[in-house]
């Protein structure tokens, strides 16, 4: 077996995939870089190579192939982000197809989850409990009139295409005030990624904040209390592979928004679990197998899991093509990847479904 991985030079994903190839004893997977995927450039798949989908990462070059020349720190560009990106998926699918490689993982479903209008919908679909959408949202007049109408007082304003929090509103109104906490600022009319959590919390510029969002699609939730822990707000992401929840992490914050770079921190896993009790934990790995079970030709399916105030309601807000970059964490314990990373745990799964 011969492996491939798209990915970026110098990104740690596809670093810590052949360091697991290595350690299980497989041959050393050739990278293919994103820009070439990107430029249409002849890939060179054999037949009967493996390829491995990894993130396009943070290289400024395949930025600007898929959302065009400007700042890479820049927010928005999200639609033609998610066409660039799809039309490179299909053509490394074709060249595999032609070439008799073998691509993992469903390039659909990648497109599907990179569209948090269709992921919502496909969860909802297939029972999953999910955040209940706010529809037909194109700006802030229309986001106020559907508050309005579903009695909403608090949302969370997702851009459809976004990831790693780029653009995600947190939005809080009441009679005479309003209040957007986001890690987006507003230079003049252009929108930048920051690592540090602001609010908005005048009419004028949450409107323009929205505004400047609403061009590439957005997608509403309903913004459900989290539960706390040592006083600060938690959620979960849980890596599901091959349809099994492997690891977990707890994401702790301050503020409304828990990812890791903006401020974000690693909580008690065990403390969570006590606290849940062995039903609620069974329950809550249940509903992240379910979400990723939506998605049958994924090997890999990182689940961001929403525990409610009081430790009773689970709910999924977000499904991730690459949601495994948990550094160092290991396999829940009585799991099929105890002791192994997440990447570990994709190799042997790849390894087990190659010999079958």
């Amino acid at each position: 077996m011969t492996l491939a991985a798209v990915g970026t030079p110098g990104d740690r994903r596809p670093a810590l995939f052949a360091a697991a190839c290595r350690s299980a004893g497989l041959p050393e997977p050739r990278l293919i870089p994103w820009t070439d995927v990107l430029r249409g450039a002849p890939l060179g798949l054999d037949a009967g190579e493996v390829v491995r989908v990894d993130s396009p990462g943070e290289d400024p070059e395949a930025d600007a192939l898929l959302r065009g020349a400007g700042a890479p720190a820049r927010v928005g560009g999200g639609a033609r982000w998610h066409r660039a990106f799809m039309a490179a998926l299909r053509r490394l699918a074709s060249a595999a197809a032609a070439s008799g490689a073998r691509i993992l993982g469903d390039i659909d479903e990648i497109g599907v989850m990179f569209d948090k209008r269709l992921s919502h919908a496909r969860l909802l679909s297939g029972g999953v409990p999910v955040p209940a959408a706010l529809p037909d949202v194109d700006g802030y007049s229309a986001l106020r009139s559907r508050m309005d109408e579903m009695g909403e007082r608090r949302v969370f304003v997702k851009p459809a295409h976004g990831s790693s929090a780029s653009g995600v509103v947190a939005l809080q109104t009441a009679p005479g005030r309003v209040r957007a906490v986001t890690s987006a600022f507003m230079a003049g009319d252009r929108l930048f990624n920051s690592l540090r959590v602001r609010s908005y919390e005048t009419e004028d510029e949450v409107a323009a904040l929205i505004g400047l969002l609403a061009p590439d699609g957005l997608h509403v939730e309903r913004w459900l209390p989290k539960a706390t822990l040592g006083g600060r707000v938690f959620d979960l992401r849980v890596v599901v592979v091959g349809g099994e929840p492997t690891h977990a992490v707890v994401r702790t914050s301050r503020t409304p928004m828990t990812n890791l770079h903006l401020g974000g921190a690693r909580g008690d896993l065990g403390a969570v679990r006590r606290a849940l009790g062995e039903d609620g934990w069974r329950r809550a790995l249940d509903v992240c197998a379910r979400a990723a079970a939506c998605f049958p030709g994924s090997p890999m399916v990182g689940v961001d899991l929403l525990v409610g105030f009081g430790l009773k309601r689970f709910a999924v807000c977000e499904v991730n093509a690459f949601g495994d970059l948990l550094p160092g964490l290991t396999g829940l314990p009585g799991s099929s990847a105890e002791g192994l990373d997440t990447y570990a745990a994709q190799v042997r799964a790849m390894s087990q479904a190659c010999t079958t």
